[in-house]
């Protein structure tokens, strides 16, 4: 498995707590996945963040200058040409913290013959649309079926974020819509994995989740993260 993983020094504005810092946040991937399988895409970063990442970091860092998660996306896209067809793909943001055995289990998800991958289970997926959830949802709950994999249960989601894995067969057949849907500034997730869905494609989440996204108010639920 590759790691495209991509960092900044900015980002959007969002409520975090203290714990989710772009290094603590680095620090935990670097524990779970395997260094040598990273590609590391800094963006607009300082010689002085730089000199940071050094501390935990000894892999290739390429710097970019484009400000928005969108345009590294692409880049991070890029970077798929001349890997296996075979070989799985995790794109990373900056802002996430993962448990213990998130790289078998990740993996795991393909063996189920799944297209697309995440750790994350969305709390979005557990409220009604009035209440700030998922537009899909109804009763606290998105219609799904749930599978029985080798180290944890996955449902089928319709949506997750821009950190997901795929492999770059499938990512080569669906770059129109990948690069449709991240052609501003902003990449537009939920309706990309909308197009991926209605064209066919399975997207599965692990219950319960190995990762987090950083954001207060949609952490994975159940899990204290800040013992991670």
């Amino acid at each position: 498995m590759k790691i495209i993983y991509r960092i900044s020094e900015g980002g959007y504005p969002k409520d975090k707590p203290e714990y989710i810092t772009k290094i603590n946040c680095l620090k935990n991937a670097l524990t779970h996945f395997d260094e040598n399988d990273f590609t590391l895409i800094a963006d607009g970063v300082s010689e002085e963040f730089k000199s940071e990442i050094r501390k935990i970091y000894n892999g290739k860092i390429e710097r970019v200058n484009i400000g928005h998660g969108a345009g590294t996306f692409n880049i991070a896209l890029n970077s798929i040409e001349g890997l296996d067809v075979n070989e799985i793909v995790y794109f990373l943001e900056d802002d996430y913290l993962h448990k213990e055995g998130s790289q078998k289990v990740l993996e795991s998800g393909f063996d189920l013959g799944m297209d697309y991958v995440t750790l994350y289970d969305h709390l979005d997926k557990y409220l009604n649309p009035i209440e700030g959830g998922n537009p899909y949802c109804e009763g606290r709950a998105e219609f799904t079926r749930v599978y029985l994999g080798e180290y944890s249960h996955w449902k089928l989601t319709n949506s997750t974020t821009m950190t997901f894995a795929a492999k770059v067969k499938t990512l080569k057949e669906d770059e129109g819509i990948l690069r449709q849907w991240t052609a501003g500034e902003h990449p537009h997730d939920f309706q990309m994995f909308g197009d991926l869905l209605k064209k066919g494609r399975r997207l599965v989440s692990s219950i319960p989740g190995y990762s987090t996204h950083g954001e207060t108010k949609w952490l994975t639920p159940l899990t204290n993260w800040e013992k991670i």
